[in-house]
């Protein structure tokens, strides 16, 4: 038995960069036995809060090359996410080696497997005593919270997943990153892992930024080790359930949200995850001019859907979503369904009936709107593209 080592890192109150953290306020470790294999040292960031027993946590995982501070800074300081983080605690969970400046892991570590990084999960809940979450998670963070909602589907309320791959790499991947690995420098690798081809050619400002932030904060052999788990990754092996079929078949039994940009490299990934889930529990929001950082370059975007997915899950009281309804009208995104493109806008006048949680479930909608996204029992999968 290896004890596995979680740091709490409380943030002080006058770090600015945490504006929406302040009442962290002292720092604390606990450790966790773990069986079997290295020990492994991930750090988790939790506002000070006191557990409600109905109260779920909303816990971030972030993607390669990122931590929690590049991957989801940006979503989380928006003032949009005021409303969200005043009711719901935040707990970002970061992969071992992957915060700033880390130290390289010891030459006879080993790195865990997605797998098991998903099996330390249910020990940070266990500390912070968290009976449920919001899953929030991005590519290979994305990856690790669907496989802990498969195997702990009691411990999660509902997952936002953002540039999800349910897939093993398949031979072909696999050929393709061994070339990669001999051409390109590792933060040019994790570059195409989070960007399309053409946001590298179009977006030079936001690609140059995230590629000097993996040069210069991330430790290069620790970001590689994560990346080659991620590319060892089993398959979810997920099956959308069917009618009169196999009652037993693998999927997520809670309500998700999939969130890709039109132009990113996980686009075919996240729309064929759609595809095995379950139609009446999820939603695919397919957001126009946007690549793979939708939550990076369009926040209030992912902000506006995921107010009206946690509400729909009963977790918002309608009060509480006023302001967000008045900046809609104001800046109101055109939408569309998937495929068949036609736009759509998102004004509340489409919309006449309450906004209680029961009432809203049992509303049937034609049209896909910001505040369908809310209403996840459908007998059709709800895919939307936002244009921005």
């Amino acid at each position: 038995m290896l004890a596995t080592l979680v740091k709490v890192a409380k943030h002080k109150l006058n770090n600015a960069r945490y504006s929406l953290q302040c009442n962290f306020t002292k720092v604390q470790s606990a450790f966790v036995r773990w069986p079997k294999w290295t020990a492994c040292l991930m750090e988790c960031t939790l506002k000070q809060w006191t557990p409600k027993a109905n109260q779920p946590v909303i816990l971030t995982f972030h993607d390669v090359g990122l931590n929690h501070k590049s991957c989801f800074e940006t979503l989380f300081n928006h003032e949009d996410m005021h409303e969200i983080v005043r009711h719901l605690p935040v707990c970002h969970v970061e992969a071992p080696g992957q915060h700033e400046e880390a130290k390289t892991l010891p030459t006879a570590y080993t790195y865990p497997t997605m797998d098991q990084l998903s099996e330390v999960l249910p020990s940070v809940l266990n500390h912070f005593e968290v009976n449920s979450i919001i899953g929030v998670g991005v590519g290979a963070g994305a990856y690790i919270l669907a496989r802990f909602a498969l195997n702990h589907p009691d411990l999660v309320d509902g997952l936002v997943l953002i540039n999800i791959n349910p897939n093993a790499e398949s031979l072909m991947d696999t050929v393709a990153n061994k070339i990669t690995d001999w051409t390109l420098t590792l933060p040019d690798r994790v570059i195409t892992h989070l960007f399309g081809k053409d946001e590298i050619q179009a977006n030079h400002d936001l690609v140059s930024t995230y590629r000097h932030y993996i040069t210069t904060t991330m430790n290069q052999s620790n970001v590689s080790q994560f990346l080659r788990s991620y590319n060892n990754r089993n398959a979810l092996e997920i099956e959308r359930p069917v009618p009169g079929g196999n009652v037993n078949v693998k999927t997520l039994l809670c309500s998700s949200l999939l969130v890709v940009g039109d132009s990113s490299p996980a686009v075919e990934a996240v729309v064929d995850c759609n595809s095995k889930l379950n139609p009446t529990k999820t939603t695919l929001l397919k957001m126009a001019d946007c690549g793979g950082l939708p939550q990076v370059v369009q926040p209030a975007k992912v902000i506006e859907a995921l107010k009206y997915f946690i509400q729909g899950m009963g977790y918002l009281s309608s009060a509480s979503m006023t302001r967000l309804r008045s900046r809609t009208t104001s800046s109101c995104s055109n939408m569309s369904v998937d495929g068949s493109r036609g736009r759509a806008h998102t004004n509340e006048r489409r919309r006449t009936h309450s906004h209680g949680t029961e009432e809203r479930r049992g509303c049937a909608h034609t049209d896909v709107s910001m505040e369908s996204i809310s209403t996840v029992s459908q007998n059709v999968p709800n895919m939307a593209e936002l244009a921005c």
